[in-house]
């Protein structure tokens, strides 16, 4: 029995002197490991300390977003949405640009060829009404399909998962789309104003007052993109341009429309919006009522209001 007690302790020694060969040959996994990993954490926390700088500092793992968003504030948030936006579509600014241009001219002159002999009332009308038309038809239109297709193809949901309030990612992408606005207004106004030889007045508030008009027609169009489905939301924007272009009183006086589209247009945003533009540009001639400002507020909460919860939806 000795003998073979022996024996066996003899063999567990051997083994554990060939499994310390072994480990000595191919490392122990945990000493190795350990060292390693540890080095990783301390790679990933050195990382966590360097703060990117620009639009990058949006970019973060899930579990850093809650962070990144409470140390960044609300205004740095809403700058840096904006500067992302504006690289986002610095190829497709032009485009719309360019659309504005055709879109104010073709109702210049189109809308020219079609009444005739115009006098000076009709021409103010028909001068303001080429860049109010292409501002209203960038924000309903151009906005819907591009939040749409941005929906459809997933750059939407993806832009969702950056660490910002949803508050400031909406403002964001509606600050970019009323400043795209602006070069239209402008260049509308200046063919308008040589095809028909007119001077105009613009007031101080023409800016602001544009701005908010566009906001509003974007946060409309925006709306109908987040809200219903991709085709639904761009036949929506499409009805919108066929009521600008022919059924609003933008290119002439609302007593030519029959009383129940007069009656609907006091609750629709189109008139309030024109007048705005209107009165910006000629502001000799034109005012606008203080009802005019108060629907256009309304209608900017609740579009802003719709809007907000449903992106807050989506969390």
């Amino acid at each position: 029995m000795n003998g073979m007690t022996g024996g066996k302790n003899t063999s567990h020694a051997n083994d554990e002197r060939r499994g310390t060969g072994m480990n000595a040959t191919m490392g122990t996994p945990a000493a190795d490991e350990a060292p390693a990993e540890d080095a990783t954490l301390a790679g990933g926390a050195a990382q966590a300390r360097e703060e990117p700088r620009g639009t990058g500092a949006l970019v973060r793992g899930a579990g850093g977003a809650r962070a990144a968003q409470a140390s960044v504030g609300p205004l740095r948030q809403l700058g840096l949405m904006v500067q992302w936006q504006l690289r986002r579509q610095a190829i497709a600014a032009p485009v719309f640009i360019a659309l504005q241009l055709l879109m104010a001219v073709a109702v210049v002159y189109g809308y020219s060829y079609i009444m005739g002999d115009v006098d000076r009332q009709e021409s103010l009308y028909l001068v303001t009404a080429g860049p109010s038309i292409s501002v209203l038809v960038l924000g309903f239109a151009l906005t819907s399909q591009f939040v749409a297709a941005s929906r459809t193809e997933g750059s939407y949901g993806w832009m969702l998962t950056l660490p910002i309030g949803r508050l400031m990612f909406l403002l964001g992408d509606l600050v970019v789309w009323a400043l795209l606005a602006l070069p239209g207004l402008v260049v509308g106004a200046i063919v308008g104003a040589l095809r028909f030889d007119i001077g105009l007045s613009p007031t101080w508030w023409l800016v602001p007052g544009a701005l908010l008009v566009s906001l509003i027609a974007a946060s409309v169009g925006y709306a109908a993109a987040v809200l219903l489905a991709a085709q639904l939301s761009m036949l929506v924007g499409q009805i919108c341009v066929f009521i600008v272009m022919l059924f609003a009183p933008i290119a002439f006086p609302v007593e030519r429309l029959p009383q129940w589209v007069q009656s609907a247009h006091e609750w629709l945003p189109f008139e309030p919006m024109a007048q705005v533009l209107r009165a910006g540009l000629e502001s000799g001639d034109f005012t606008v009522p203080g009802r005019s400002w108060a629907l256009l507020g309304v209608w900017c909460a609740l579009t802003l209001s719709g809007v907000l919860m449903a992106l807050r939806r989506r969390r």
